[in-house]
């Protein structure tokens, strides 16, 4: 009879260590879905945000330029009145103030920088998305492994775990995304 309950403690020993590894293999791959989504989540909040700010900065430096350009344009043109001209000259005092203005507070704020930092935003969103995957994916592998492989394959089946799918890119979203879009819409 002692024979008997030992292999039963053992069986019953071996069910708990492969029921509470298959509960962890489970968990892991859902906290690695969820830090995977925070990443998407991350891309999905700042990269719109990014790019409207740069946007709106481009848009800003432009127009100003355009201001600039045209009431020099207007000045050099020789036929305006003195009140035209003292027009012109305080337009173009304000205009070139408020580009000394962020120049004097940000001495390398141009466009090309601003471009850098959302390039490089990008990539390391992109980096930290990839990583995510490829943990969540090392999750799912190591949890598809034990639910497929004996002996663990019977507990999971009693369990009703069933095979997990590996993150694949859709083959739409294979190609790099045009940043220049972004900034046409």
């Amino acid at each position: 009879m002692i024979p008997v309950l030992i292999v039963i403690a053992v069986l019953a020993l071996i069910y708990f260590m492969m029921y509470n590894g298959l509960v962890g293999k489970k968990n892991q791959v859902e906290n690695a879905f969820s830090g995977m989504d925070v990443m998407l989540k991350k891309r999905y909040d700042l990269i719109p945000n990014l790019v409207a700010a740069v946007k709106q900065y481009m848009q800003h430096e432009a127009n100003t330029l355009t201001e600039v350009t045209e009431l020099r344009s207007k000045a050099m043109s020789g036929n305006l009145s003195n009140d035209e001209k003292v027009s012109i000259d305080n337009k173009i005092s304000k205009a070139i103030g408020g580009i000394m203005v962020a120049v004097e507070n940000y001495p390398d704020l141009k466009a090309s920088d601003n471009f850098m930092n959302l390039q490089r935003s990008l990539n390391e969103i992109e980096e930290q998305i990839s990583a995510s995957r490829r943990s969540y994916n090392a999750s799912v592998l190591d949890y598809n492994n034990a639910v497929e492989m004996i002996p663990t394959s019977i507990v999971a089946s009693m369990m009703g775990y069933r095979r997990k799918e590996m993150f694949e890119i859709p083959d739409d979203q294979r190609s790099n995304p045009n940043v220049g879009d972004l900034f046409s819409k």
